[in-house]
């Protein structure tokens, strides 16, 4: 009987449920699909269906890429890797990228968007190789823009938390800032003497290194992430080019890959992450804690939606190590401009619980806050000041 079920299941997800497919039936008979099976056949019904129940199964994605990358990302989880291949393959088809990458007047007809991207890179391993170079300047056309767009704020911003942060009261004669020590103690000014007499002095500490902070970017790898991924890409360049940051940029599923090595290029590294459906949140950040060598000097952006694979309790247990360490280490929900994302509220509240803000960020915002977590400010505080919700707040009576 189970035997016999198990096939009317199958040709229950083939079929898509119509009246006339001969497996539903409207005295309530028929079959029930599980948890599982219900979400696999709704990945399907998004490919192939026509919407609404009605009429044969064809392309219903439509034009809405943040949702695309999410489908890309979640059949991963639904089926296995022969099956995602094909599904894979029907999508370049059916939401026409195949002859968007294959005739350049169709290129110059749109407008490349972190969408678009997003979409391609859920793609990458089903474009034809003759298209590939093609995806890439799509994606580099993008890409560049947004680098131009946020270079100058994050350098900025980051080079100015540094300076501040190496600041000190006590400074060696040969490293007072004099301008700033007479602007500060003016107040100070003795007429009879024609001076200023310093109540206080400014300058700088010496570092025995150039590099002042370790940054660590660990991004999330599944579908629902692919608009954090890009922006992450373009912060990890551009973090990259500054002398006193050294920053790695770790990505994960199941598996961890450090791409460090690419991250001066956003393009290779796009093309390097492999949107999935699976992850395992603390073996990453067991990678990452593994390469914090200065605690207080090092700040670790975890970038997630915490939807945990592996265990979760060793997560948390993990991220308040790294807490205790004396390291800085924030939960980002998302990187992006779609608004409220979906993400595990139960994990976001434990991390919050053992010193881990978790909230979601603007790509305008992520500069300003690089240079808070530099300073080793409150984020929480900071997060209020730019009207940001944190986990905390929400889980508040």
């Amino acid at each position: 009987m189970s035997e016999e079920r198990d096939r009317l299941t199958r040709w229950r997800l083939v079929l898509g449920g119509q009246e006339a497919d001969g497996i539903t039936r409207t005295d309530g008979g028929g079959v029930t699909l599980g948890e599982g099976d219900t979400k696999r056949d709704g990945a399907l019904d998004a490919l192939y269906g026509a919407g609404e129940g009605q009429g044969p199964r064809r392309g219903g994605l439509g034009g809405s890429a943040p949702r695309v990358a999410r489908w890309l990302g979640d059949i991963r989880g639904y089926f296995p890797s022969s099956v995602v291949q094909v599904m894979q393959a029907d999508a370049m088809e059916r939401l026409g990228l195949r002859q968007l990458l294959l005739e350049p007047e169709m290129m110059r007809a749109v407008q490349p968007d972190v969408g678009l991207v997003s979409t391609l890179i859920g793609l990458g391993q089903v474009i034809p190789e003759h298209s590939r170079e093609t995806a890439r300047a799509v994606v580099r056309s993008v890409t560049d823009e947004l680098e131009e767009r946020l270079r100058q704020r994050t350098v900025q911003a980051v080079s100015g938390a540094l300076d501040r942060s190496a600041r000190t009261r006590r400074p060696r004669h040969q490293d007072i800032d004099w301008n700033r020590t007479i602007a500060a103690n003016l107040k100070h000014y003795q007429p009879e003497h024609r001076t200023v007499i310093p109540e206080r002095l400014i300058g700088h500490a010496r570092r025995s290194s150039q590099v002042q902070r370790e940054i660590i970017l660990c991004i999330d790898q599944s579908g629902s992430m692919a608009e954090s991924i890009v922006y992450s890409s373009v912060f990890g360049a551009v973090l990259a080019s500054l002398r006193s940051v050294r920053t790695r940029l770790v990505v994960f599923d199941t598996e961890v890959v450090d791409l460090t090595d690419e991250m001066d290029d956003p393009v290779d590294v796009l093309f390097g992450v492999q949107l999935g459906g699976g992850t395992d949140i603390n073996q990453a950040l067991a990678y990452c804690q593994s390469h914090i060598q200065r605690p207080a000097e090092t700040v670790l952006i975890l970038i997630s939606d915490l939807y945990e694979g592996g265990i979760a309790e060793e997560m948390v247990s993990r991220a308040s190590q790294v807490v205790g360490s004396g390291a800085t280490m924030i939960a980002l929900l998302a990187l992006s401009d779609s608004g409220q994302p979906s993400f595990d509220a139960d994990h976001a509240a434990a991390l919050a619980a053992v010193g881990v803000p978790s909230f979601a960020c603007t790509p305008d915002l992520f500069p300003d806050l690089m240079a808070a977590a530099i300073e080793r400010r409150d984020i929480g505080t900071w997060a209020a000041a730019n009207d940001i919700v944190t986990t905390h707040e929400t889980a508040r009576p």
